[in-house]
């Protein structure tokens, strides 16, 4: 299996990025690690060698990104905008400088967004923010409005709301979409919601589920038993969802 490391100075971000490459062609799939997690760690999770045959016979190519957990969203010495402006430079790194690298080394093809927990966060809202740059995602275990306090999980932002935390919380601003462009889009890729049947975030999920269906936008709620929440059930789910993009449209007829 082909593995390359990255690094270099990002100018959006003004500090060294690293991230790993498995594979040498067929769909592109942007990883995002979990909270604070490194991008060194779907590897270590064991998720890459899931995903060994199909990156294997070409029809795969993983980009595990590294995160800035610790400086954005869970940076709590920082008031919440700066939190959010540096999620938003973040962004910017993602959109500017790694989808350059991906189209230098795989030039043209599809590419799904992916995660579990808070990179199941990243991955959906990066692709429901610019649905015309993917054509899949793949959510697993996803908390997708980091405003939300259920259990022993916080509101992210304490409290504080801005126009940047409404269109960085996809339960938030998928309703009110009105961009025809943007929702044809959507309507067109293909997306798949995993989340265990008794994660805390069960109903988050449901609730995003009932936004999407409201839209017209076809897409998969999966439930996995129990809490789910941990990568030895992640591994049993990559097989499963995580797969080459479609060479033609979706056909929503059916």
């Amino acid at each position: 299996m082909n593995r390359e490391y990255h690094k270099w100075w990002s100018p959006r971000l003004e500090r060294q990025m690293e991230l790993l490459v498995f594979g040498h062609s067929g769909t592109r799939v942007l990883v995002f690690p979990t909270r604070g997690g490194r991008f060194f760690e779907y590897e270590n999770l064991g998720l890459v060698e899931q995903s060994r045959e199909r990156i294997e016979a070409g029809e795969l190519q993983l980009y595990c990104v590294d995160s800035v957990d610790a400086e954005s969203f869970y940076c709590w010495w920082a008031h919440p905008h700066g939190r959010m402006q540096r999620h938003i430079r973040y962004e910017n790194y993602i959109l500017d400088e790694v989808f350059p690298l991906m189209e230098l080394k795989n030039p043209g093809q599809p590419t799904i967004s992916h995660g579990c927990s808070l990179g199941a966060f990243h991955a959906a809202n990066i692709a429901f923010r610019h649905p015309q740059r993917f054509q899949k995602l793949v959510a697993f275990s996803g908390r997708y409005d980091l405003t939300l306090q259920v259990d022993d999980f916080r509101n992210l932002f304490d409290g504080y709301y801005c126009e940047d935390v409404f269109y960085n919380t996809p339960t938030h601003f998928l309703p009110g979409l009105d961009c025809d462009d943007r929702i044809d889009a959507l309507r067109k890729m293909d997306i798949t919601l995993v989340i265990g049947d008794q994660d805390p975030f069960r109903e988050n999920n449901e609730h995003l589920s009932q936004i999407l269906w409201d839209k017209g936008i076809w897409h998969g709620l999966r439930y996995w038993n129990g809490r789910a929440h941990r990568g030895r059930y992640w591994r049993e789910m990559a097989p499963q969802f995580l797969t080459p993009c479609s060479p033609l449209p979706l056909d929503r007829s059916a």
